[in-house]
């Protein structure tokens, strides 16, 4: 089968595309400040066409990302996974963004929701463990053992201080870009950014703590090298 070009009909290159989404997405900022750096680069666009081009492109990246981590995923079985919700609102009014984080930071699937009940939890449970986890890490949340407990998956939840940190954590990221994009409109708009953000955060998170300056760059390099290879048919 051949693979159609996805850039196909566009007066931009791809490279300038690709990097756009990348800016918008990967970093804190606003469609004028993506358009502003781009000028200096020598792009002439305008902010509107940087929004068109991150939700034509970013889900589609986003699926291609997601879809080459999974692949790697099926070799591990023994995977803890943190599970933690935080409100956002959205147009005024308060929706939940639940996550599940897994032991090395890196966001595995973003589900958002009106409620934080049993029926939420329930439904992002049930989405998560498509992939079988082995251990579940809450907070205390009634709401996940209810909806653990209607599973028959009670036994595999764990929860205690501190323990859930890793999940807490990665809503920070998102908070910065909440910021950044004065707050989002409908909780369409919500799972859509959150679902790419994660994975394009995934995609870059090399963990330079944990590796030589030599390891990080080569790491770095070859997921900029990786990016650009992204839609190519």
């Amino acid at each position: 089968m051949i693979k159609t070009d996805p850039f196909k009909g566009f007066h931009s290159s791809p490279e300038i595309i690709r990097l756009a989404v990348m800016l918008y997405v990967r970093f804190p900022l606003s469609l004028r400040n993506v358009e502003d750096l781009l000028h200096e680069r020598g792009v002439d666009i305008s902010h509107e066409t940087v929004r068109y081009w991150w939700n034509r492109f970013g889900p589609m990246f986003a699926a291609e990302i997601r879809r080459k981590r999974v692949q790697q995923m099926r070799a591990y079985s023994n995977w803890q996974w943190h599970l933690d919700e935080v409100f956002v609102k959205t147009n005024g009014e308060t929706h939940y963004l639940w996550r599940a984080v897994d032991q090395e930071g890196e966001v595995l699937e973003s589900y958002v929701t009106k409620r934080r009940n049993r029926k939420a939890a329930l439904k992002f449970l049930r989405k998560t463990m498509k992939r079988h986890p082995h251990i579940l890490v809450t907070d205390k949340l009634r709401s996940y053992g209810a909806a653990m407990k209607e599973i028959g998956n009670e036994q595999r939840q764990e929860t205690g201080r501190w323990l859930n940190n890793r999940a807490e954590n990665s809503h920070l990221p998102s908070r910065r870009r909440e910021r950044a994009m004065q707050r989002f409109r409908s909780m369409r708009s919500l799972q859509k950014f959150a679902s790419v953000h994660a994975s394009v955060c995934n995609h870059f998170n090399k963990e330079r703590a944990l590796y030589s300056r030599d390891n990080f760059k080569l790491n770095r390099a070859a997921a900029l090298a990786e990016w650009r290879d992204l839609g190519a048919a």
